[in-house]
């Protein structure tokens, strides 16, 4: 979930679901929730300042979005790599048993070489493919050969490749307790921001569709790429493969200010580009129980615990 403005103030609280958990953040704290196969909860907690903080430049608009991106998932590959270890871990042996080697972790190596290869396949998948398909069907329909229409094409067919996957990783076990950890994050967020005392039997209350929600963003990121890559002026394959990489972090950017934007005011044209988020966060959201929803009730604590302890003053926007 994107911390963005609204009403002028910046939104408390964020997060994302891990393996089996939940990481929430703060404005300067971050905390991670995991339960074991065993019931217990294992947690990891920082101290984060916002990337504006640290980089001034952070602050100018389209900018502030980048830097917002990208700190929002260098935390998630964190949060990510600490739930796997966790789960990775071997239950300790019974009294008398040989000592246990050492537990089994994720390294930095594996990480990176994983995060490569799905960059790749992100470039593959949403970029690569989407153009070929579209510079084809341009080749076999003559209503289609224009610049415009492989563009437009080009759009559609990278948001059909990105729902049909989404639908797919959704039949998925694993991903649909990901999913469940994914709602109970959001419903929690609710139960904070209504200031209601947060709690599991209040929590449960409150739907599993937010605004704010990473998949909101993505929406927003598919039109608004379709719309630019619809008018660049430019007709060979490699050039306009190698603009939509390079455009990236523009599109990134404004969409962001748009997501900022809606958020702010929620009423208007503006605000209903959350809309198509939160049809399909009934997808990436799925009810949680209410064992999922205490994960994520321990990561909020944990963050607002280390918040406080940084006088952090926390206050709902």
């Amino acid at each position: 979930m994107l911390p963005i403005l609204e009403s002028g103030e910046e939104t408390l609280v964020g997060g994302q679901a891990v393996m089996e958990g939940v990481m929430m953040r703060s404005p300067h704290s971050y905390c991670v929730a995991v339960r074991k196969a065993n019931g217990d909860i294992v947690t990891e907690q920082h101290a984060q300042p916002k990337a504006s903080d640290i980089y001034p430049i952070f602050k100018l608009p389209v900018l502030r979005g980048l830097g917002t991106l990208g700190q929002a998932m260098w935390l998630g590959i964190k949060a990510l790599q600490f739930s796997t270890n966790v789960l990775l871990q071997q239950e300790p042996k019974s009294e008398g048993a040989a000592p246990a080697e050492k537990p089994a972790e994720l390294s930095p190596w594996t990480m990176g070489v994983t995060l490569g290869f799905s960059l790749l396949f992100f470039l593959f998948m949403y970029k690569f493919v989407p153009l070929v398909l579209a510079t084809q069907l341009g080749h076999a329909f003559p209503a289609l050969h224009g610049r415009l229409a492989i563009n437009l094409m080009d759009g559609v067919i990278r948001l059909a490749i990105f729902l049909a996957f989404l639908y797919l990783l959704s039949r998925m076990k694993d991903i649909r307790r990901t999913f469940e950890y994914h709602g109970a994050e959001h419903k929690v967020v609710f139960n904070y921001e209504s200031g209601q005392p947060v709690t599991v039997e209040n929590a449960q209350k409150f739907v599993t569709f937010h605004p704010r929600c990473g998949t909101s963003f993505l929406i927003v990121v598919m039109l608004v790429a379709l719309l630019v890559y619809a008018f660049l002026p430019l007709d060979g394959f490699v050039a306009k493969f190698l603009a939509r990489i390079a455009l990236l972090p523009l599109i990134a950017g404004l969409s962001y200010e748009l997501i900022r934007f809606a958020a702010k005011y929620r009423k208007g044209l503006m605000a209903t580009l959350t809309t198509p988020g939160l049809w399909l966060q009934r997808v990436t959201t799925k009810p949680p129980s209410d064992d999922q929803t205490a994960i994520a009730i321990r990561a909020l604590d944990g963050a607002f615990e280390l918040e406080k302890a940084q006088g952090g003053e926390l206050v709902i926007a």
